[in-house]
């Protein structure tokens, strides 16, 4: 029951709230289309007001718009007088010149080059034309005044180098110790020059670093460089040429005067003493290093400096500066390379050659670009033409070796000058090896350069060989014939062996001269001493006997056998003498050579003597004045021969 009442009592609680929920339903539907109701019809007054206040928002944009545009016109009209105040200023500097302050002037011509830019692309403004053209003549102005600089602080700075500045970027082993560089004193004969040798080992000792010349103080060079700029700027690049080159081509050449360069032609050279000659050579071998190493290499930085990154006008400007004294240089090169040939010339053409190979690497790095191609052109055509020359020369030299016909014969047989010149002559040609063998490279010849170098020394020492054999032919005593040829091989052989010859030449060469040095000895001996030798014959004689007396073969008397023991040593002394007289007036130079010769004569003249004295003297000292006839002991004559190719001058010598 009470179970009952408690279930009874919950659902009359569950619908009464089920009914209150439906009531708040009711309610709140009647809220939400009383909402959309009211919404619906703030959209149609939202219409009408948009509506009416259209027109106001156009006339806000229009007004919007026309600040906006008043704006834009403030500022460009800011912009516009900025540019005229810009125009001004830059015009009050411009007037004023670059001479006080040049960095400001070159900021107003920047100044002025911006306004004239700006006014070309702003020309709706009515005064846009008048601008311009007042901008454009200051600024011609201001370039004519630019030009004027540049040519006022170049001059200014552009003065002739002395010679001890141009000494100072030398290497030490090249500076001079005093006057001017290759003017070392005159060579004469026929040697070759030994001031030219003396060149060419120096130069081949390495040569060293050189210094960098300064030509323009390195303050002034940014300011010369600025102003070039300038003016390229304004379209005036040859009025830029025109001002550097007038101004440093003098420069460099009176530089160059004053280091002693002349210009020369071939008729002047033609007309020289070898001597001047000779020296003036060597002069120009250092005038070429210095200027091409020295100061055309500073000429070089300058250009590159003043106008950097104008590549065209800066190899123009150098090249129109240097081309008069590059020429002056090459006249003197060419003068000598057309010149005459003659044997002597072939080491200062040798050394010539050596300084435009050294300076040809230089040549390409200095006087780089299209504007130097002539001068690039010209140097190497120097080098080609001295090396012909030089080749040419050498040629002349192997055939006038042949040819000589010089008649003054040495009267004592001994070294003749053309050998001892030619021997001299091949020596210093090793001495330029490296050098010969550039020359045969230069003319592509076939085959390997150190074996053409020896076939043309083989040739010119077998030309020596037969002039040599001619000139023999002038002596008339036999004896000197050969001594004087033995003499004269003999120095080829030594003088090779000494040298860097020897290296090339070979060994059998070598051997092959001294088998000829003998044979001429051997000849010599023959033909001065087999006469006498004869003197000693025992043909017709039978030595002394116990008793002291003697019997002649086929049945004569010792008076028979006495007189004739007599009169062979009678004819011994007389030939002794003669010989004694004469050839101690003959000369073997060598003192090896002479010991040896007069030790070969010794061992077959001595002993063929004291033979002959011990058994036949006895005849003759018990006779009558027995000193008369055995007048030399064999020491005698050893001390006799010890004095024989002295040269000693005992009166006229016999030939």
């Amino acid at each position: 029951m009470v179970a009952a009442a408690v279930t009874g009592g919950m659902d009359s609680s569950l619908s009464e709230r089920a009914l209150k929920m439906r009531e708040a339903l009711q309610k709140s539907q009647t809220i939400t289309d009383t909402v959309v109701s009211i919404l619906g019809s703030f959209d149609s007054r939202l219409s009408i007001l948009e509506t009416a206040m259209r027109p106001t928002q156009v006339r806000t944009h229009a007004i919007r718009k026309a600040h906006e545009n008043i704006d834009k016109s403030l500022k460009a009209a800011e912009v516009l007088l900025a540019q005229f105040d810009v125009s001004q200023q830059a015009e009050a500097k411009i007037l004023k010149g670059p001479y006080e302050d040049l960095e400001s002037y070159l900021e107003a011509i920047d100044q002025l080059r911006s306004n004239i830019h700006f006014f070309s692309s702003n020309k709706g403004f009515k005064s846009s034309d008048a601008v311009l053209n007042n901008a454009n003549s200051v600024l011609t102005k201001a370039i004519s005044k630019l030009e004027d600089e540049f040519k006022r602080l170049l001059a200014s700075y552009s003065k002739p180098v002395e010679p001890d500045r141009l000494f100072e970027c030398l290497p030490q082993s090249m500076r001079p110790t005093a006057g001017l560089p290759g003017n070392q004193g005159d060579t004469g004969g026929r040697n070759p020059s030994s001031n030219n040798y003396s060149e060419h080992q120096k130069s081949n000792q390495g040569i060293g670093n050189f210094k960098h010349l300064t030509l323009i103080p390195p303050r002034v060079l940014p300011l010369l460089h600025d102003l070039a700029q300038q003016m390229v700027q304004a379209g005036h690049q040859q009025q830029l040429l025109k001002i550097y080159r007038g101004t440093r081509y003098s420069v460099l050449e009176e530089s160059l005067h004053k280091l002693g360069v002349e210009k020369l032609s071939k008729e002047d050279v033609q007309k020289m003493q070898w001597e001047v000659l000779e020296a003036k050579i060597g002069n120009w071998i250092h005038f070429m290093r210095i200027a091409v190493k020295v100061l055309f290499s500073g000429e070089r930085r300058v250009c590159d400096q003043v106008f950097g990154e104008f590549d065209s006008l800066r190899d123009q400007c150098f090249a129109e500066c240097t081309a008069s004294s590059v020429s002056m240089l090459l006249s003197f090169g060419d003068a000598i390379a057309k010149s005459k040939r003659s044997p002597e010339k072939l080491f200062v053409l040798l050394d010539m050659y050596e300084i435009m190979q050294e300076i040809h690497p230089d040549i390409e790095g200095v006087f780089c670009g299209k504007a130097c191609t002539e001068i690039r052109e010209s140097t190497f055509g120097l080098t080609k033409r001295l090396a012909l020359t030089a080749q040419e020369t050498f040629g002349d030299f192997q055939e006038a070796v042949e040819k000589d016909a010089t008649k003054t014969a040495v009267s004592d047989g001994t070294v003749h000058p053309l050998t001892s010149y030619v021997i001299n002559y091949v020596k210093f040609l090793f001495d330029y090896q490296s050098t010969l063998m550039q020359l045969f490279q230069e003319f592509k010849s076939k085959g390997d350069t150190s074996s053409q170098l020896a076939a043309v020394t083989m040739r010119i020492m077998q030309a020596l060989q037969s002039n040599l054999d001619g000139k023999s032919k002038q002596y008339k005593d036999p004896a000197l014939t050969h001594l004087f040829l033995m003499n004269n091989v003999h120095y080829m052989v030594r003088s090779v062996r000494r040298s860097e010859a020897k290296d090339l030449l070979g060994d059998d060469w070598v051997q092959r001269y001294r088998r000829i040095v003998q044979q001429h000895a051997n000849q010599y001996k023959r033909n001065a001493w087999s006469k006498i030798l004869q003197c000693f014959s025992t043909q017709g004689l039978t030595p002394s006997g116990g008793s002291g007396t003697g019997s002649v073969e086929g049945g004569s008397g010792s008076g028979a056998s006495r007189t004739l023991i007599k009169e062979r040593f009678r004819s011994f002394n007389m030939q002794f003498e003669e010989l004694h007289q004469k050839q101690s007036q003959w000369t073997v130079p060598d003192t090896e050579l002479r010991e040896s010769l007069r030790l070969s004569v010794a061992e077959v003249l001595l002993p063929a003597y004291r033979s002959y004295v011990k058994r036949f003297g006895p005849l003759v000292d018990g006779g009558k004045n027995p000193q008369k006839y055995i007048k030399y002991t064999a020491e005698d004559l050893e001390r006799m021969l010890g004095e024989f190719f002295e040269g000693k001058n005992f009166g006229e010598s016999k030939r």
